[in-house]
């Protein structure tokens, strides 16, 4: 007897109502796609449970790839029998006794199928009775035991399971729609990125770089912290923005305070762009609330002015600390340091406004035209698709 399935729990989405169909479905396509390279692992729904299937697979490096999707909120690897009371205590036993560490359990049994003869209270007993006399040095606690021996009996079969791995919780990826990550290569916009897609949304990428004043190692940089968010989701498409001559034209003709104000919104235009065209519904930024010039509330509220998508800011109340934090957990810090400048660095104004008027901002901005920059920018924009196997790069001809 062996673990053949892993159960998977998905939290929140329980609670979801008439669409709760369609956000396990993709939770579904989500796991199976992520399981790809195991080709004899199968996902089912059934009865309101999902299941992996191991087929003899190993349940390990299973466990590994499944903590990493959003929407699973634990699992445990399960064993399926027959709704056989004996096979039922076998089960039990040999899932105790997986449970190295343990020296106190707890049967908890649930009676889904109400045609089996045993009711929920006597099966617990029965199994509690039937592992003390098969077992040595184990004794119950029914408050606080190591390891609960979690006993479903279905219509059709029974599961037992035992040990909890928790897995990342929130909503699956694509379920949400899309969104377009302003991503700079610095540590805060890739931590945002992933927390909008723990709420189900695919993400896509603009990345805005300035040759020669940018490398083509601070657009690998961005390209690498990407890679690393594929890992939570699928292909990832990034845009990336020829911005010297725009952003030249700002500092030669705006005023050195305004000049990082003017700049955003000029970014924040392309990208709108570049969503209606992808047909995305709202822009994602790394921005914390205070942290610098540009993410004061006057400056947000200048910067948004500009487009009519809803901006979405999921960093917006945490301290870069938290931000570190998430960082080093989804393995992007140690990229997003590495010392390649990107534009919004390099040309840093000397003393920018902290709390810009919009219609001071917009009275400066109107002395010249950039339209032009923008739609030169946009005409030369290249799109490169990430995925989790490999980098594709192709030029993006149809923007315009």
């Amino acid at each position: 007897m062996k673990y053949d399935h892993i159960l998977i729990r998905y939290g929140e989405l329980a609670l979801k109502g008439r669409n709760k169909r369609v956000f396990l479905q993709q939770l579904q396509h989500h796991i199976q796609h992520k399981l790809r390279q195991f080709k004899r692992i199968k996902v089912s729904q059934t009865q309101g449970r999902m299941f992996i299937l191991l087929n003899g697979e190993n349940p390990e490096p299973v466990f590994d790839i499944c903590k990493q999707i959003f929407g699973i909120s634990s699992m445990s690897a399960a064993i399926k029998v027959e709704n056989n009371e004996d096979e039922i205590k076998q089960a039990a036993l040999y899932a105790l006794q997986q449970s190295k560490h343990a020296r106190t359990f707890k049967v908890v049994s649930r009676r889904v199928n109400k045609t089996f003869p045993v009711g929920s209270q006597a099966l617990n007993h029965m199994l509690g009775g039937h592992l003390l006399t098969h077992t040595e040095g184990f004794t119950v606690d029914v408050h606080d035991p190591d390891v609960k021996i979690n006993v479903e009996v279905r219509e059709k079969a029974t599961y037992i399971t035992s040990d909890v791995v928790y897995g990342l919780g929130g909503l699956p990826v694509g379920s949400g729609s899309r969104t377009l990550l302003m991503l700079s290569g610095g540590i805060d916009s890739p931590v945002a990125g992933y927390l909008a897609m723990k709420r189900g949304v695919a993400i896509e990428a603009i990345h805005f770089h300035s040759p020669p004043y940018t490398s083509d190692r601070a657009k690998q940089k961005v390209l690498d912290l990407v890679k690393k968010l594929t890992v939570y989701g699928k292909t990832i498409r990034v845009h990336l923005v020829p911005f010297t001559k725009l952003q030249q034209a700002i500092f030669e003709e705006i005023p050195d305070g305004y000049t990082m104000t003017v700049m955003r919104r000029m970014m924040m235009r392309i990208s709108e762009e570049i969503c209606i065209k992808r047909g995305i519904l709202s822009i994602t930024t790394g921005e914390s609330l205070g942290q610098v010039a540009s993410q004061t509330m006057e400056s947000m509220h200048a910067i948004n002015a500009v487009t009519n998508l809803p901006v979405i800011r999921p960093l917006v109340t945490m301290d870069k600390s938290e931000i570190i934090d998430i960082s080093e957990d989804i393995n992007t810090y140690d990229i997003s340091i590495r010392p390649y400048e990107d534009c919004c660095t390099i040309f840093t104004p000397k003393s920018p406004k902290t709390k810009p008027k919009k219609d001071r901002v917009e009275h400066v901005e109107h002395s010249f035209d950039f339209t032009p920059y923008i739609e030169e920018a946009l005409e030369h924009t290249e799109e490169v698709k990430v995925s989790d196997q490999h980098t594709e790069a192709s030029e993006f001809k149809d923007l315009l």
